[in-house]
């Protein structure tokens, strides 16, 4: 511990954690910017919100990738099933919009 009773390892983790953190937000933050695009487009000519066999092969790519990289799979699939609940959330609300704008 420094002399001032911080620990400085420990500061130098939780500096890198809040930075990775402040990285995921901003990703996060592009990858919905995209999805409100692909929902207004498939609001526009009609697709449903959900493509259950898109979210099937991206959950499967993306718990390889998971295992690859040594995290739990499962956990990853957790968390990418919130963010496509959370699209599915948008589409549905975009092809509301679309619908209403069209009466």
């Amino acid at each position: 511990m420094g002399g001032d009773g911080i620990d400085e390892t420990l500061a130098a983790f939780r500096s890198s954690i809040d930075n990775i953190d402040a990285t995921l937000i901003l990703l996060l933050a592009e990858r919905f910017k995209v999805t409100r695009q692909v929902g207004a487009y498939k609001a526009r000519v009609g697709l449903p919100p959900a493509d259950p066999e898109r979210e099937n092969e991206q959950i499967a790519r993306l718990s390889e990738l998971a295992e690859r990289a040594n995290l739990d799979p499962s956990f990853s699939e957790k968390f990418l099933r919130l963010v496509i609940d959370e699209v599915i959330r948008h589409h549905t609300r975009a092809r509301n919009e679309a619908g209403r704008a069209g009466d």
